[in-house]
């Protein structure tokens, strides 16, 4: 995908847990969006030419020693740019106002009102619900800010600077809590930075098979597939681009769930137009994974592992020199923490951080720009079948992650016949697409029960179900009870060797949506 041909807009993260969000709904009014350093010069945003610039949130006080920064002269590109939160008050402090810890902090929602006309809030009506999330807030603003609303306990709920195409609000627009945050953000991208919305996943398609077919040029290349709408979607943007040199490789690596490596070699074969490639490794990735309880230490393992189990199979076949994986975005963000910003590594991806120093492939990652949500997308546009674009996200080291400790046949065993309880009472009673994503997990715990009148030593599984959008954030889905009885009832009756179930009610943040 050629980024360049489209209008950008940058977003300069300074650590803040919705700066992915603030992206995802740039995307959503159809503009390319990237997410970049927070202290990228100006020079640099100057040569990749935005529409306009976002500074997103942070966790950190701007009048503190270590707090991050941001080049002052992007303010003197003449490009739109809007601060949230953190980011006005960073560029308050350079062009002459003042932040100081609020005298009263505001978090959750908040009502707000527009105190002056203006081109942010065009077509909003002069009172807001808004989410705050501060402890910090603008004080005082020199001549050349006007305050454009206030809240109870902010006078400076938002504001623009009036000789620079700067305009800051102190609440999230990106978040659901702000209803109208949406038509604040449309508001900033076509009436302030006046793109034209060139950025569809129709386009996407066509610049990314152009792009695949001049990178890959007359080489082959192996796709690594899972089943899953990611990596199916970029094997048939690979075979559209190079036809019958795109060889795809599915490796069984005893990690999956029940029935699915079979399932998926059906799909594959029934959907894909390109050479379909069954590799049973399960043995080889249980034994490699035997006594490893680290999580971290599982994703370098599987991530070996597959690039091991790839090399050899490439041997059988024309001399590929690219390896093509269903990498997103998210899976950038959070494996490597690429853009210098202060956050920490949530986990590493097993296509991004698992992978060896030294490969004989060149990595290429077709969807690596693209959230989820857009990735389905793609799929719908490929004329890709309904199950397939809804089918719940399912980690790249499969059930290694959801056994909790060491991975062992009799653990992934139980887990199996669990999480297909679970799953399959999701698709009778209607409510799988209803949540984005569910799943069973091992835990490594022995706990006392009765059965028949006997006493019972066995294990612990966990039941996750998440709703969310962009799994960015997640919130735990309120499953009926009735509904949770059911599953709890029949694992416990049917799987021989557990003998209590749980659900989890944690949300991401602070929680992950996996728990390895």
């Amino acid at each position: 995908m050629n980024a360049q041909s489209h209008q950008l807009i940058a977003v300069l993260d300074f650590g803040s847990q919705y700066g992915q969000l603030i992206a995802r709904r740039v995307r959503e009014n159809h503009v390319y969006c990237e997410i970049l350093r927070h202290d990228v010069t100006a020079e640099e945003l100057r040569q990749r030419n935005p529409k306009g610039i976002i500074l997103s949130g942070g966790p950190a006080s701007v009048y503190q020693e270590s707090a991050p920064r941001c080049d002052a002269r992007i303010f003197d590109l003449g490009v739109p740019v809007l601060g949230i939160c953190y980011g006005l008050q960073i560029a308050a402090k350079i062009l002459g106002g003042s932040v100081s810890r609020a005298r009263a902090r505001e978090y959750g929602k908040t009502q707000c009102t527009i105190v002056k006309p203006n081109e942010l809030f065009a077509g909003l009506p002069q009172q807001l619900v808004v989410w705050m999330s501060h402890g910090d807030q603008v004080e005082h603003i020199s001549g050349g800010f006007e305050a454009l609303a206030r809240t109870e306990n902010c006078p400076y709920a938002a504001v623009r600077h009036t000789s620079r195409p700067f305009y800051g609000v102190q609440f999230h627009p990106e978040v659901t809590h702000t209803p109208l945050g949406k038509e604040i953000l449309h508001n900033f991208l076509y009436r302030i930075c006046q793109v034209s919305g060139d950025w569809t996943m129709g386009a996407y398609i066509e610049e990314a098979v152009l792009q695949l077919r001049a990178e890959i040029g007359e080489s082959h290349a192996v796709c690594a597939v899972s089943g899953g709408v990611d990596s199916t979607v970029v094997a048939k943007l690979l075979a559209r681009a190079i036809g019958s040199r795109a060889h795809c490789v599915f490796v069984d690596n005893g990690l999956l769930r029940k029935g699915e490596a079979g399932e998926v070699a059906d799909r594959l074969r029934n959907s894909l137009e390109c050479d379909i490639r069954v590799v049973d490794a399960s043995q080889r990735f249980l034994a490699a994974l035997k006594g490893v309880t680290d999580p971290e230490a599982k994703r370098r393992i599987i991530g070996h592992t597959f690039i091991a189990v790839f090399e050899e199979e490439a041997r059988s076949l024309p001399n590929p020199d690219f390896l093509v994986q269903g990498t997103l975005y998210p899976d950038l963000i959070e494996s490597r923490s690429p853009f210098g910003a202060p956050s920490a590594t949530i986990k590493t991806h097993h296509n991004v951080g698992g992978l060896p120093e030294q490969l004989r492939f060149r990595i290429v990652e077709p969807l690596r720009f693209l959230f989820k949500d857009e990735a389905r997308a793609v799929a719908r546009e490929l004329g890709f079948d309904e199950t397939l674009v809804r089918r719940h996200p399912f980690p790249g080291p499969g059930l290694a992650v959801r056994v909790v400790g060491e991975v062992t046949a009799q653990r992934l065993a139980l887990l199996r016949e669990a999480d297909a309880i679970f799953i399959g009472e999701l698709q009778r009673s209607g409510l799988y697409n209803s949540v984005a994503q569910a799943f069973a997990v091992f835990l490594p715990i022995s706990s006392v029960g009765v059965m028949g009148d006997e006493r019972t030593y066995e294990n612990v599984v966990a039941l996750r179900a998440v709703v969310t959008e962009d799994y960015m954030t997640a919130d735990w889905a309120r499953l009926p009870y009735d509904f949770l009885a059911q599953v709890a009832n029949r694992i416990i009756n049917e799987v021989r060797g557990i003998n209590r179930v749980v659900y989890d009610i944690s949300s991401k943040p602070p929680s992950t949506i996996e728990w390895e």
